[in-house]
């Protein structure tokens, strides 16, 4: 029953989703009922799964003795999963109203839910074989969704993201093959699963193998120099570019390199060699080079997407310190930032769907008319710029912290880095903050708010309880810290 438990909420999803495919439905409070009624009884499934039911490894299918398709809940994956389960219901909400003028939603629904389960199966992988399928079978069941309108832009799009993942993946695969034929197995034990006979001798081999793992699955997480796709891939509906980019694909990239380094190389191996220092000043880089590029660009939606490739490499920093105070720290800003960054691409969708504005210098002075998403970006934004005693501070601090705990000479370049990310976030953030509640010009030629207010329930709610859960597990963040650094240390 158990096993039962875990297979469950990866299996469901998928199969209704591939059953929702060829169905035409009469209207949409039909669409609505069953897309709603399934992403919530699979939330139901997973939450049961991750505290409830016994962990156990559950074993799906053999293809040796030595490879298997495995599942496991353990303390990362509960993380994760958690995450997942939560916003999911809350984007499915936002999404009802949001495509209604994006049209197909029949099959934009289908692929949607079907992403929900093969998400869940990298967060439930038991082995390094099975995250790498279903981390594959991610980026299939992502593309239509990517490429839901089908145009010029969404088509070169979806080229670009097909490109960039298969040759992450590819990069990823070297790792596998190294794993089996110098590991123990190729479970996620922490600590590692290298066996050290083996690897006497070949330890510069291994870590360049790791390096190009890391950048292989840091494609997903647009670790430079290859974050290309992600500011394309905004081009997708709102409801895809907020899970792609906050809860979805590049997670499960940071989630990839946390199991990589914690859970199949081990930082015993990596930590105080060549490789460690490589991976950390390529996190730094992407730190300042993302949130540089977020302060130029004028589009909203762009801007929150080179902002997403800044912040994933905070999560990235952190693993990389590999050290339980950094990969805590690492965690608790993957949970913040999921958080807020869904809600600010929520604010951009909802502007783009009520007034067809998607620059900075379009939207002067709505934020007295479209009170509610303007205050959800406001307070959201000013927890990714880290302000006290707001979500972004804890995280960043504890980042710093934890550089500064590791004695590495290297992660000195992270702090600076951090430091720099945070007054571009400054001004990223506030420059939209500021232009839609202090408009520039007093008087705006006529029609230039019209069809200017909030949207509906369906994304006003959305919009409502994400902020409220980005103020409270800021203003709160002991528990969460307490969860986590047992994670990090291997306690759950």
């Amino acid at each position: 029953m158990n096993g039962f438990a875990t297979i469950l909420p990866v299996i469901f999803p998928i199969i209704a989703g591939v059953a929702l495919l060829p169905v035409k439905f009469k209207n949409r409070k039909q669409r609505e009922a069953w897309v709603l009624s399934i992403t919530i009884i699979n939330t139901i499934f997973a939450l049961y799964a991750i505290y409830f039911a016994e962990a156990g490894v559950v074993t799906l299918f053999h293809f040796s003795e030595r490879l298997s398709l495995t599942l496991h809940v353990d303390g990362l994956s509960k993380v994760f999963g958690t995450m997942v389960s939560i916003l999911w219901v809350i984007t499915t909400v936002y999404a009802f109203e949001y495509m209604t003028h994006e049209g197909r939603e029949d099959k934009f629904f289908a692929f949607f839910t079907m992403t929900y389960g093969v998400v869940l199966g990298v967060a439930f992988s038991g082995n390094f074989l099975t995250m790498y399928l279903f981390y594959e079978f991610l980026t299939l069941a992502t593309l239509p969704l990517v490429m839901h309108a089908m145009d010029d832009k969404a088509r070169h799009a979806g080229k670009t993201y097909i490109f960039y993942m298969m040759f992450g993946a590819a990069l990823a695969f070297i790792a596998f093959v190294f794993l089996y034929c110098y590991g123990d197995g190729l479970e996620f034990v922490y600590g590692g699963v290298l066996n050290r006979q083996l690897v006497a001798g070949n330890e510069y081999t291994l870590q360049i193998v790791f390096l190009a793992a890391f950048f292989g699955f840091g494609v997903k997480a647009a670790v430079l120099p290859f974050y290309r796709w992600l500011p394309k891939a905004s081009v997708a509906p709102t409801p895809v570019t907020a899970l792609l980019h906050a809860v979805a694909v590049v997670k499960s990239g940071v989630f990839a390199i946390v199991r990589l380094i914690y859970f199949s190389f081990g930082t015993e191996f990596l930590i105080g060699s060549w490789a460690q220092s490589v991976i950390l000043i390529a996190a730094a880089i992407t730190i300042v080079f993302g949130s540089t590029l977020a302060l130029r660009m004028p589009h909203i939606k762009r801007r929150f997407a080179y902002s997403t490739i800044s912040n994933l490499s905070y999560i990235v920093f952190g693993a990389a310190l590999m050290t339980p105070a950094g990969l805590t720290a690492g965690l608790l800003h993957m949970i913040y930032h999921a958080v807020i960054k869904i809600t600010l691409f929520f604010t951009a969708g909802a502007i783009l769907y009520k007034t067809h504005r998607e620059y900075l210098y379009e939207v002067e002075g709505f934020g007295r008319l479209m009170p509610i998403t303007f205050l959800s970006m406001a307070l959201t934004g000013v927890s990714l710029v880290g302000v006290p005693p707001f979500a972004g501070f804890h995280s960043k601090w504890a980042l710093a912290t934890a550089a500064v705990q590791s004695g590495n000479p290297v992660a000195y370049i992270g702090i600076f880095a951090l430091i720099i990310s945070a007054v571009l976030t400054a001004l990223y953030i506030f420059y939209i903050i500021v232009r839609a509640y202090f408009p520039r010009k007093k008087e705006y030629p006529k029609g230039y708010y019209e069809h200017v207010s909030d949207p509906n329930y369906y994304m006003t709610v959305p919009l409502v309880v994400l902020t409220i859960i980005t103020v409270v597990i800021g203003l709160f963040p002991s528990n969460l810290l307490s969860i986590l650094e047992k994670v990090a240390t291997g306690i759950i």
